[in-house]
């Protein structure tokens, strides 16, 4: 089996240095077709970035990252196929197996007014409309129904967050304002909630 370096003909874009501003959006699950095509399986299940931005960043457990040019991408089920400069044949995509892919913040696509992606809400601070402080943006998931805040103060272990997370609707009917600029989220929320 070939290593990351041989599979890959690199694209990179003046330096090898990894941008600052990588996002782990998913990781190639294995090989489609028998031209070079690899299966990534996202991390979210809007993968925007992954069918319009133009370098994607891999890396491998032990390896440094390389940039990569994609070619083009299309979803495939859960999946989202894509063909990556100098991955030319099958035994090149397999190579990829397990590989993550991250990509550049600054190359997602822009959202309408009033949408936002997750990793822009992490670290902002929540406040109530009685400004009360309720923590900051320590994560986010999804319930099916709607995105959902995981809210809790920033010394708080990522290991007891469970145990003092609050869980906040990311809906127009508890969150009333988004303000990047300041950083800060304000929520219809009790603080005794």
């Amino acid at each position: 089996m070939e290593s990351i370096d041989s599979a890959i003909d690199v694209q990179v874009a003046g330096t090898q240095s990894a941008p600052e501003d990588l996002v782990l959006v998913g990781y190639v699950s294995g090989a489609f077709g028998l031209q070079g095509w690899v299966k990534i399986r996202p991390y979210s299940s809007t993968a925007d970035a992954l069918l319009e931005a133009p370098l994607f960043w891999l890396e491998t457990v032990g390896q440094s990252g390389r940039e990569v040019k994609r070619i083009s991408s299309k979803v495939h089920g859960e999946d989202i196929v894509a063909r990556l400069s100098g991955v030319e044949d099958r035994n090149a995509a397999e190579a990829l197996k397990g590989t993550v892919v991250k990509i550049s913040r600054a190359l997602f696509p822009a959202l309408p007014d009033g949408e936002f992606y997750w990793v822009d809400l992490l670290g902002l601070a929540v406040q109530n409309l009685e400004g009360d402080s309720l923590g900051v943006v320590r994560a986010m998931m999804d319930n099916g129904a709607q995105s959902i805040l995981r809210v809790a103060a920033a010394d708080v272990p990522e290991a007891e967050l469970l145990k003092h997370e609050r869980l906040i609707p990311f809906v127009d009917h508890f969150v009333k304002e988004v303000n990047q600029t300041t950083k800060t989220i304000v929520v219809d929320w009790g603080s005794d909630y």
